[in-house]
C-alpha cells in the first residue's frame, strides 16, 4: 500500500509543478508520476528534503525538484526541436 501512496504523491507533485510552469509534462499521468518522483530525488540530492513528507516523498523538496526537472526537459526538447514540453 505504501508504494501506491508514493506513486499518487509523485503524480500530484508532477501535476502541480507542470501547472505552476504552465507546461504539459510529456506522457500524461505517467510523466507526472516520473516528474514527481525524479523531482523528489533531485530535491533531496540538493538538500531540499524540507516540509511535510507523505509516502516517503518530501512535498516541498519534491515540488522544487520537479520544477527543475520540467524546466531542464523543456529546454532539451526545445533545443532538439521536439514537442512543446
Amino acid at each position: 500500500m505504501g508504494w501506491i501512496i508514493t506513486l499518487i504523491v509523485g503524480g500530484l507533485i508532477g501535476w502541480i509543478a507542470g501547472g505552476i510552469l504552465g507546461k504539459d509534462v510529456p506522457f500524461g499521468i505517467i510523466g507526472n508520476i516520473i516528474a514527481g518522483l525524479v523531482g523528489a530525488s533531485i530535491g533531496n540530492a540538493l538538500g531540499l528534503g524540507i516540509g511535510p513528507e507523505i509516502g516517503g516523498v518530501s512535498l516541498i523538496g519534491g515540488l522544487i525538484g520537479a520544477i527543475i526537472l520540467i524546466l531542464v526537459v523543456s529546454f532539451i526538447m526545445k533545443a532538439i526541436g521536439g514537442s512543446k514540453a
